[in-house]
């Protein structure tokens, strides 16, 4: 996973479609409160904290190492950390979470599987070895962010009361999903890894 060569314009394409992607559908769903799959979803602060975190990486990313990186920027693994804030505001648009029950668990698996794939792609740039070391990074970072993940749904719509009847349930299935989505990605990026001749 390590990067050999600047990364394709196509990753960078990607990156820009899923921002303006997620934001346009942002701003549809502020912009019509009353449609039903859009009522008490804190939508305007989706809207301003969506686009915020999708920026946040590659912001961190360019502070750091602007002129020293000489390997290319990492689209991609921006466009794979920002890829969850678009299904998940996709799936709001087509009314899926109130429409199809497991949408909510498939989008834990599968966004912190998306998120921990960004994750390896970044860290493998300058991990050393040994290389299940990308994995276990992986499976760690991505079951942190499950965790504040869980932590911003409490403040936003568990807290208030919208609900409180099923919130013990949903948190503890929702961390053990994303946990599992971010333990997968850690495997394919420490067997990726170990494919290109990192290390034992």
């Amino acid at each position: 996973m390590r990067d050999r060569a600047p990364t394709g314009w196509w990753a960078q394409g990607a990156f820009a479609a899923i921002l303006v992607a997620t934001v346009g559908q942002l701003a549809l769903a502020v912009a019509l409160p009353d449609l039903e799959q859009f009522e008490g979803k804190a939508f305007t602060a989706r809207l301003v904290a969506y686009p915020l975190m999708m920026l946040a990486v590659p912001a961190v990313w360019w502070v750091k190492n602007r002129g020293h990186d000489h390997r290319g920027v990492p689209w991609a693994a921006f466009a794979w950390i920002a890829l969850p804030f678009l299904v998940d505001t996709s799936g709001n648009t087509a009314d899926l979470y109130d429409s199809v029950g497991w949408w909510d668990d498939a989008n834990h698996l599968v966004n912190w599987f998306f998120l921990g794939t960004g994750a390896g792609l970044l860290v493998t740039r300058s991990l050393p070895r040994p290389s299940w070391a990308p994995g276990l990074m992986v499976a760690g970072i991505g079951a942190g962010l499950a965790i504040l993940w869980e932590i911003g749904e409490y403040y936003a719509f568990i807290r208030g009361g919208t609900e409180l009847d099923t919130a013990y349930t949903d948190t503890l299935g929702d961390l053990t999903l994303g946990s599992l989505g971010s333990v997968i990605a850690g495997g394919v990026v420490a067997h990726r890894y170990r494919r290109e001749g990192a290390g034992p």
